[in-house]
């Protein structure tokens, strides 16, 4: 019996102890069933991506305390959308049968969102949502993250490096053959989009800064400048694919490594530093449930801090200036974000490798880990709304171009009608196909094929309706004919793939991103090819060098989501998920933003 109770109170000390460390609330915070709060305030908070579960988190146990904002209770909810994605939103004016539940307060993940919201609420005279007044949360600057073996080659962690050593790379013919490491291939560069993501944002912001050698005070002038103009083409013509998330880079690279292929995916990747912390934990997702589920990485990431200067994710707490929001959630919000900067809650922050609201790092945030904490570096401000608006509008002139073969499921499942809708699977996918190519520039190359089995013996389940050609002469012919196509048949899926990615090698132009995409609403359906094994070994075993990225999108129910991001990670690339068929409009144009 001794025995008994002494296993039942280690059992309970378990228990509480866990509940301490993983909760981060005090004993009766957590786990105690309380009265259910009646006449709260209800505050709605949209977080960026990278932090929403840890708010969400914090905003759990500010509910679950007594605390009052004007005499009333507060249920505070957190909502993840990324940054972008919530400026564009705000700007238009939110929607919530699209945009989801309408925020009262505003998280981006830095403050240049608010200026780009500022500048495009002003263009089309809508009331500015922002207040002056916007304070910091937590902050990470933006950082070059490299496998820690090429940022030794290039002198980390000793020499300061930047922007100025990424351009030499990227012109180099010889790649890292000219640092003694011509197995590396050349230099190949991971970064997102500016229109989605803030890494991408900020990246494209420190270039224009870094080509004018000044790290304030950039111009309208400075945007036309050929000089500029060069350096910032020159730092794009590294870039694998782009992306509205690091998320892909990242997964990709860590699977890479652990295969033994970890420096041959990319050389670098634009991330914010609490990234590289994430990674090299073994989390490349970043999502705190998932830390401590896999290995660290076979080749850890090192942070490159840019010496000409960087931008800093200071993750603002912006109170909208809106008319939903009263004087009561403006009480709210605030008491909130006081709760939010005590010191407890910080440090769960800090120990997500985070900085201070005050740019202050904690422990976590060391070399060991691939940080340089005591490093100084430049910050740059956000330019003036009206250049930054420019420096966002201009980058689609100057991005990597792209060579794009969409691919079409049109087996006869596509013609069933979507629940909710008057229109089939086909119908909405021939809308989101218009959509997305509205995204690529007249000089992007674009082709079409449709798939679904063959329709008579031998002859491919495939056919090429359009070959790639510039979009300019193209894009009437593609609308045209993305109209006209109608169901019948099965699904041939991986024969068409394997054809498709043959094709882009044949073709594979060097200087473009070359990729597939690949809609389908179905699971392999033709028996002369049903071998994924086979599929996914000759994706994987591409050159790196001449890498034609499959970018799956899963269709509806019946998809094998699972199969499709097999796929997406052996070519390099990543699969989307528009299981919901009302969703495939933004899960396309979403895919598009890899080009």
């Amino acid at each position: 019996m001794p025995l008994l109770v002494a296993a039942i109170a280690g059992v309970v000390l378990v228990v509480v102890v866990r509940q301490l460390v993983v909760g981060g609330s005090a004993p009766g915070d957590r786990g105690q069933a309380k009265a259910p709060r009646t006449g709260c305030v209800s505050l709605r908070v949209t977080a960026s991506s990278e932090k929403a579960a840890l708010l969400s988190g914090i905003a759990e146990d500010y509910n679950r305390t007594d605390r009052t904002a004007n005499g009333s209770c507060v249920e505070v909810r957190v909502a993840s959308k990324a940054s972008g994605a919530a400026a564009e939103a705000l700007a238009r004016g939110w929607d919530e049968r699209v945009d989801g539940p309408r925020p009262d307060v505003w998280s981006p993940a830095s403050r240049s969102w608010t200026v780009l919201l500022r500048q495009r609420t002003t263009a089309q005279d809508k009331a500015d949502l922002v207040p002056k007044d916007t304070p910091s949360i937590a902050q990470t600057p933006l950082v070059i993250a490299m496998p820690r073996p090429m940022a030794e080659a290039l002198g980390w962690p000793g020499k300061q490096l930047g922007w100025s050593d990424v351009l030499a790379l990227s012109r180099d013919p010889r790649g890292w053959g000219g640092h003694g490491h011509p197995e590396w291939g050349r230099f190949k560069l991971g970064k997102t989009n500016p229109n989605f993501s803030t890494s991408g944002l900020n990246a494209t912001i420190a270039t224009y800064f870094a080509a004018t050698g000044r790290s304030s005070d950039l111009t309208s002038a400075d945007i036309v400048s050929p000089k500029v103009i060069d350096y910032v083409r020159g730092v794009e013509r590294a870039v694998v694919h782009y992306g509205d998330t690091t998320l892909t880079f990242l997964s990709n690279l860590y699977a890479a490594g652990q295969r033994g292929q970890g420096l041959n995916y990319i050389s670098a990747v634009t991330v914010e530093e609490k990234s590289v912390w994430d990674y090299n934990q073994g989390n490349p997702t970043g999502d705190p449930a998932t830390l401590g589920r896999q290995a660290k990485p076979q080749v850890p990431l090192a942070a490159i801090y840019p010496k000409e200067g960087t931008l800093v994710s200071d993750n603002p707490f912006v109170v909208l200036q809106a008319e939903w929001v009263d004087a009561g959630k403006r009480a709210a919000a605030a008491d909130f974000l006081g709760y939010v900067r005590e010191p407890a809650q910080q440090r769960r922050f800090t120990d997500a490798a985070f900085r201070s609201f005050e740019g202050r790092p904690a422990s976590a945030i060391n070399q060991a880990n691939g940080m340089l904490p005591e490093l100084a570096y430049t910050v740059i401000d956000p330019p003036p709304p009206a250049v930054l608006d420019e420096v966002a509008r201009s980058w689609a002139s100057l991005r990597k171009r792209a060579r794009v073969l969409m691919v079409i499921d049109v087996s006869g499942s596509m013609g069933s009608q979507v629940a909710n809708a008057s229109q089939s699977k086909l119908d909405l996918a021939k809308r989101a196909a218009h959509a997305a190519i509205g995204q690529l520039e007249p000089d992007d190359q674009l082709g079409l094929w449709t798939f679904s089995t063959a329709d008579q013996a031998g002859a491919p389940p495939y056919q090429e309706l359009i070959p790639p050609a510039p979009v300019r002469q193209v894009k009437g012919r593609f609308g045209g004919t993305v109209d006209g196509l109608v169901p019948s048949g099965g699904t041939a899926l991986y024969a068409t793939i394997r054809a498709a990615t043959e094709a882009g090698r044949r073709s594979f132009d060097p200087d473009k991103i070359n990729a597939v995409v690949v809609l389908t609403d179905g699971k392999n359906e033709f028996p002369p090819d049903n071998d994924l094994s086979s599929l996914l070994a000759d994706l994987s075993a591409e050159d790196a060098e001449k890498a034609v990225r499959v970018f799956p999108i899963a269709y509806g129910a019946q998809t094998d989501l699972d199969v499709l991001q097999q796929v997406g990670a052996a070519s390099r690339a990543t699969a989307y998920d528009a299981r919901d068929p009302a969703s495939i409009e933004k899960v396309m144009i979403n895919v598009f933003s890899n080009f």
